[in-house]
């Protein structure tokens, strides 16, 4: 199954408490994405995060496995493809589940889930463990992907 966007958060941070698994900025060294400044309409987005640097714009994907893993042993979890959460999209967490169940919204016309991980073709700042994104379930493109999460049946303790 899909994570949780909880689940994907606790994977992506792997015991950290920084913006990315790895510290507090973000290269091109230790993940994929657009890494140049690059201009949409007048708006400049750029392409360091924090005291971070410019660095290769790969322009697609990369093997799995191309940069460090986590303390959890992931790769590539910062950047890359998007990474679909089986959460619906909500405005923030308020009433959210404490235990980690998906949480899907009541309203059957919404169709929005949650995405994470950032992308190879957007900036750094989309990146971080705790950015969140939107898309509607139906859409599919060369920047989307997955993950799953294998769940084992829990031994009974009694």
């Amino acid at each position: 199954r899909l994570p949780t966007e909880a689940e994907w958060e606790y994977a992506c941070r792997a015991g950290t408490t920084t913006p990315f698994h790895f510290g507090e900025t973000i290269n091109a060294e230790v993940a994929n994405y657009r890494a140049q400044d690059w201009k949409l309409g007048d708006t400049i987005n750029p392409g360091k995060y924090d005291r971070g640097r410019d660095g290769e714009y790969r322009q697609k994907a990369t093997s799995v496995g191309s940069f460090p893993a986590n303390n959890f042993g992931l790769h590539d979890i910062h950047g890359n493809v998007w990474e679909w959460c089986a959460d619906d999209w909500h405005n923030n967490y308020q009433n959210a589940p404490s235990d980690g169940s998906i949480w899907l919204n009541s309203d059957e016309d919404s169709s929005d889930k949650m995405l994470r991980g950032g992308s190879w073709n957007l900036n750094p700042r989309n990146c971080r463990s705790a950015y969140r994104y939107r898309l509607d379930a139906g859409s599919r493109d060369y920047y989307i992907g997955f993950r799953v999460v294998c769940a084992f049946p829990r031994e009974d303790s009694s």
